[in-house]
């Protein structure tokens, strides 16, 4: 089924793309000539010291010798694209509206306010020694001090890396180390639905063995008492308040790393993802103004963390840059009750919700009633983002939560994206519950076979995109060469997603999931290598493979396989609790396996491969279809495996 754009989400558009005629057109140009698109769409957004001249540099074919390079010409500072530009036209409109872990806590800074302690946190972390080029992590709540911390680091040129507060001090040392930080800027305890999120005490873990930190800055949330380093450690509101409101910008080059951003691969060792100042800004700024239509009263709320690339491209950079009125959330959706959400809307008279599929499945169970007794009539554009969403779900949003007067923008991209690459374009394009519709206007998809054949017309394959734009990942941090050959070897030439996707016959894009060892729980990317290594490192376990498959509420669920060690004594069983502690001590409070099933062996090739084929048909209930099982090392196995298959 096709729905046409609602009449109040056409009227009144903002983004020069009202109609599809108008994003043909815009498509048309941005293929036709890229550089001319590019550099008249970021001359139009970004505040560039020195304007560029050039467009893309370099190419997919040509990726191995070095990064692509946008605007490599041009010179800026992103906070002031960001804030210092705004404040002559829009210095007393709300920039940040917070709301609490508590309902109706609210804090507002404005614009005015906004530059004001960036500019202070900018010359508090100077004194503390951060220059140019070198990297401070981030490991922070939903608060305002977190996205005033991300801007203080660009102003000075230094590169940040934000990691999500559920990660384990293990997977924080990870990134502490890899991109050798000298700075971490954290808070005394996070809040998330009542409960406290022990961040300092977190860091204090994760420093043991990373000579490269000289400094923790610490935001104070609540009363909560915390461990304390004399010397390395600093208070927040011992040294930022005291500090000039204002800081003269450092200047940058447009490839100058802005952040980097951590994210699961098919192995254990996460990618430390670059984004580049220009190029990204740009994409992040065209594709939120573009996407949600973004209106200059709107009310917008992205309900994601900013430990994740929605809360940099849609949070923070994206909303700022545009002189959006943008809501940072700091707590749960259920808290106190599965109306949260709605509360927001109608409290603050929202007009852009932005949010997960996950969470509306899981609210959709809890009943309409939640939804129907707060006033959502200020709604126009609802957005999805961080999976595929089921046309079940989308139904409900649509029905339920926009009485059918907004249009849903199920947006899909990734961290290594930057920013939206397929995505109805609010004003402007029908929809149908469950596609991720036509690609933004410079984006190049294509479905090819795994040999890289590409699909012409209606097809199902490999989703690849042909050409480079502005806003995608540089490199992995200190390793191009794995940059290259996650991207880039599976299909020279091109860069290929690790997602599947199907067309139809209107040329619309449906997203089947991920066709790697990546699992996306709940719109969270984590490798299964990750989960296996935690649960070899529990002495009963011998060896465990883990898949995904379909779950009613996270999207994809966690199913793991698990060989007991020899030699345990008769009738001892594993402690699946014990087993599922190693994968929150080892990866974070969100790592958390939903079946396990204890087998004999794994089945494997004769060359010691694991079959992960068979392993996810059986997880997903489809035993039956396995296909030919002769050239593993012992068939038998999977009968065995077959049998004792935990449906729930």
């Amino acid at each position: 089924m096709i729905y046409e754009v609602p009449a109040r989400v056409r009227e009144g558009a903002a983004t020069p793309i009202s109609d599809l005629d108008r994003y043909r057109e815009a498509a048309f140009r941005a293929q036709t000539d890229p550089d001319a698109f590019w550099l008249a769409v970021t001359k139009e957004r970004v505040s560039w010291r020195k304007t560029p001249t050039l467009g893309l540099q370099g190419g997919f074919h040509e990726i191995h010798d070095g990064p692509i390079a946008w605007f490599s010409d041009g010179e800026l500072n992103v906070s002031e694209t960001c804030l210092d530009r705004h404040l002559a036209t829009r210095g007393d409109k709300v920039a940040i509206l917070w709301e609490g872990d508590e309902p109706g806590q609210v804090r507002k800074l404005t614009y005015r306010e906004l530059h004001a302690e960036v500019c202070k946190l900018a010359n508090a972390l100077s004194e503390l020694g951060l220059k140019k080029g070198e990297r401070a992590i981030l490991y922070m709540g939903m608060v305002p001090e977190a996205a005033i911390a991300m801007l203080a680091c660009a102003r000075l040129g230094a590169i940040h890396s934000v990691v999500f507060g559920g990660f384990s001090a293990d997977a924080l040392r990870d990134r502490i180390r890899d991109c050798g930080a000298e700075i971490v800027i954290t808070q005394d305890v996070g809040l998330r639905g009542s409960k406290h999120v022990p961040l300092k005490a977190t860091v204090d873990e994760a420093l043991h063995g990373t000579p490269s930190v000289k400094h923790v800055l610490v935001y104070k949330r609540t009363d909560v008492e915390v461990g304390w380093t004399e010397g390395r450690d600093v208070w927040w509101h011992d040294v930022v308040p005291k500090q000039s409101a204002t800081h003269e910008a450092v200047v940058v080059e447009a490839e100058h790393p802005l952040f980097i951003l951590y994210t699961s691969g098919s192995t254990g060792r996460p990618k430390g993802v670059v984004h580049t100042c220009g190029g990204y800004l740009t994409y992040a700024s065209y594709t939120h103004a573009t996407v949600f239509d973004l209106r200059e009263d709107d009310v917008y709320a992205c309900v994601a963390d900013v430990g994740w690339i929605t809360g940099h491209s849609y949070i923070v950079y994206g909303p700022l840059a545009n002189g959006a009125t943008t809501t940072m959330f700091e707590s749960v959706p259920t808290y106190p009750d599965a109306g949260r959400y709605w509360e927001l809307v109608a409290r603050h008279r929202v007009t852009i919700l932005y949010t997960a599929p996950t969470a509306l499945r899981a609210l959709a169970a809890m009943g309409d009633h939640h939804v129907t007794k707060h006033d959502r009539s200020s709604l126009r554009v609802l957005g999805t983002v961080g999976e595929p969403i089921n046309p079940e779900a989308w139904e409900w949003y649509h029905r339920v939560v926009g009485e059918g007067r907004c249009n849903i923008v199920d947006t899909w991209w990734q961290t290594e994206t930057g920013g939206i690459a397929i995505s109805p374009i609010a004003p402007a394009t029908p929809t149908k519950p469950g596609s991720a519709t036509l690609p933004m206007p410079g984006i190049l998809p294509s479905l090819r076979t795994p040999e890289g054949r590409v699909l012409r017309g209606p097809a199902e394959g490999l989703l690849c995109l042909d050409h480079p734009w502005p806003g995608q990942a540089r490199t992995v941090w200190g390793d191009h060469e794995r940059f290259v050959s996650t991207y880039f070897a599976t299909v020279p030439g091109v860069y290929f997603t690790g997602d599947g996707c199907r067309r139809d016959a209107d040329g619309y894009y449906w997203i089947t999931g991920r066709v790697d060892d990546v699992l996306n729980v709940a719109g969270h990317r984590m490798g299964t290598a990750e989960f296996e290594s935690a649960l070899v490192s529990v002495e009963a376990v011998a060896e465990a493979a883990v898949v995904g498959y379909p779950h009613p509420i996270k999207g994809q669920g966690v199913y793991a396989y698990v060989v007991m060690q020899q030699g345990l004594a008769e009738g001892e069983k594993l402690d699946f609790a014990e087993l599922n502690r190693a994968c929150r001590d080892q990866i974070g409070a969100h790592a958390k396996v939903d079946r396990f099933q204890i087998v004999p062996g794994l089945p494997k090739t004769r060359s010691g491969k694991v079959m992960r084929r068979i392993l996810r048909k059986i997880a997903e209930g489809r035993g039956d279809e396995l296909g030919d099982t002769s050239t593993l090392a012992d068939p038998s196995v999977v009968d065995a495996i077959r049998d004792g298959f935990v449906a729930e």
